[in-house]
């Protein structure tokens, strides 16, 4: 078992001031990056890079990757991070896995990664849509691998079973932030929920990946609490990033992590035991994803 090491715990104090200079970003464009966009409008599709307003989004798409986003643009829970609209989603499309795999073909991708809204008003979550997606990317791109990063589905193994049946390459579920936060950050969820989808996966022998956003208000002792959890599920690969308020509307920084902070973090993720930690800034689920392979 893995022992804590004894760091001080900063304590947190919101900052309303301008984002240092690690984290500024270009505004997306680029030849590619304008291709990839006319690709997935033509397509009627949606990716988690501009709903969630990704600041690796240039970079990402200029090299000729994207994180496709089913099951529709709408979310039925309320996050206080997410900048993905909630509201009363449409109905399902049905042609959308078929879609997907066209663009995923168009785009030559090595590596695949889908993603979606909750959608909770659904029996199955929309896990049969999930599911069919896998299916349809690997029938049409056979070497192509696929990363899932899945809802917590609000803990229905048939839902969770239905998805790992169709066998994706990594399963990906965000455990976003400390316990003591999910009230204000993800009110409809639960931790133990992602704790059960974790490990319901490597029980099945899936590779999970997870990630968590700083600078909400967590203290240094409940984030290497829930690392020291997460370790302790044998989970793969462990991403961690600086939280970024989207509007005025959603939950404010309450700190600024320094990149020394966050290699910090990661030397510490690689002591627990984890494969791989991918630790900065700017770093989001699926950034550097196709390496995680």
């Amino acid at each position: 078992m893995f022992e804590l090491p004894v760091i001080d715990s900063p304590k947190p104090t919101v900052l309303r001031a301008p984002r240092p200079e690690w984290l500024k970003v270009k505004i997306p464009q680029g030849e590619k990056f304008s291709e990839l966009k006319s690709l997935i409008r033509s397509h009627g599709l949606h990716t988690v890079c501009e709903e969630a307003r990704c600041p690796n989004m240039a970079e990402c798409w200029n090299a000729g990757t994207a994180t496709f986003m089913i099951l529709g643009d709408t979310c039925t829970r309320s996050c206080g991070f997410c900048a993905v609209k909630t509201g009363r989603p449409m109905l399902l499309d049905q042609e959308e896995p078929q879609h997907v795999a066209d663009a995923v073909r168009i785009m030559r991708l090595k590596h695949a990664v889908i993603t979606s809204v909750n959608r909770d008003e659904l029996p199955d979550g929309g896990s049969t849509i999930f599911a069919r997606t896998i299916e349809a990317v690997r029938e049409q791109n056979p070497g192509t691998t696929i990363e899932v990063l899945i809802p917590d589905f609000k803990g229905k193994d048939a839902s969770l079973d239905m998805i790992l049946d169709a066998k994706p390459d990594i399963l990906n579920h965000n455990t976003e932030t400390v316990p003591s936060l999910y009230r204000i950050v993800r009110p409809q969820a639960k931790y133990h929920w992602t704790l059960k989808v974790l490990t319901r996966a490597k029980a099945r022998g899936f590779v999970t990946k997870t990630g968590v956003m700083l600078g909400l208000g967590e203290s240094r002792e409940e984030l290497l609490k829930v690392m020291m959890d997460l370790a302790n599920l044998k989970v793969d690969i462990l991403t961690l990033g600086q939280y970024l308020q989207p509007t005025s509307a959603h939950l404010p920084v309450h700190r600024f992590l320094h990149p020394n902070e966050f290699k910090e973090l990661h030397d510490i993720g690689i002591g627990m035991g984890f494969r791989i930690v991918e630790a900065g800034p700017l770093v989001r689920s699926s950034y550097h994803a196709e390496q995680h392979v």
